[in-house]
């Protein structure tokens, strides 16, 4: 991906402390590792996490690898502003508001609740922001094997997805029905909200190529090996556990990369309705 010396986003806040951050004994990168596999199985980790944040945190200086992946995540969220504008302008009958994203590191408070190495990067829809601790971009790359700056761009896109889904009012309506059903129900309907982001992810690839000119020889083959590589069954598996398909809340690997590549191949937001197909 094209990046340096590119635009940057004047959406960012960042909250990091001037310092790596060491939680009881554990840094950031190893507690990301932990719990990402505890969120996809469905393993209750805030005992060990309230007990990590608790203990003193230990001051030092930002690495230059630490402020490259700042300044890349700066750079790939003002991609999706420039082509979400020009989409909603295209496709959509209103103006598109870009989220502002919280570079934090270790922990921090969003409006959804505490965001840290437990929720991965996530969109809270009650502040309309978008939370990343960029250490996640190291266990991407390390402990799950999606290596490569697009695959780091695919998780910015697929988190800015979120939010495209919600000022179209369809993440606030699949929501409200989660809270209504059981819960095997409200699993199946967030793997459509997540499929569906992975096909708007695609998407803005397409037009990324398409319209900015930043993709490169092997980028979308990164974006694909990502999402092969947190697909539900990808991370059970990795886990030594028994794929259990009723508590899959993202997807198989295979369902996000098709939908990641259908909305590559159409570029269009009709394209993505993952609510009223049968087969996903």
């Amino acid at each position: 991906m094209k990046w340096r010396g590119r635009r940057k986003s004047r959406n960012v806040i960042d909250r990091r402390r001037s310092g790596a951050t060491s939680v009881g004994g554990m840094g950031g990168l190893g507690i990301v590792a932990v719990v990402i596999i505890g969120y996809f199985l469905g393993v209750d980790v805030t005992p060990l996490l309230e007990r990590s944040l608790q203990a003193p945190k230990t001051q030092g200086e930002l690495s230059a690898a630490d402020q490259e992946r700042a300044d890349f995540v700066t750079v790939a969220l003002a991609d999706t502003e420039l082509v979400w504008a020009r989409i909603f302008e295209q496709q959509v009958d209103g103006a598109y508001d870009p989220p502002r994203l919280v570079l934090f590191s270790g922990a921090t408070g969003s409006a959804c609740g505490a965001a840290n190495a437990a929720t991965g990067p996530f969109y809270c829809p009650a502040d309309k922001m978008i939370y990343l601790d960029t250490d996640f971009f190291v266990t991407l790359a390390g402990r799950l094997g999606a290596k490569g700056d697009f695959a780091a761009a695919y998780v910015v896109a697929h988190e800015v997805a979120h939010s495209v889904q919600d000022q179209l009012g369809i993440l606030g309506d699949a929501n409200r029905i989660r809270a209504q059903v059981d819960q095997t129900q409200s699993n199946e309907i967030s793997v459509r909200i997540e499929l569906q982001a992975d096909c708007f992810s695609g998407i803005w690839a397409r037009a990324a190529q398409d319209d900015l000119g930043t993709l490169e020889r092997g980028d979308i083959a990164e974006a694909m090996n990502a999402a092969a590589q947190i697909g539900d069954d990808a991370l059970q598996r990795g886990a030594g556990q028994v794929v259990r398909p009723d508590s899959f809340t993202h997807g198989t690997s295979d369902q996000r990369q098709r939908w990641f590549q259908t909305g590559f191949n159409s570029g269009e937001l009709a394209s993505c309705d993952t609510f009223s197909v049968n087969r996903l």
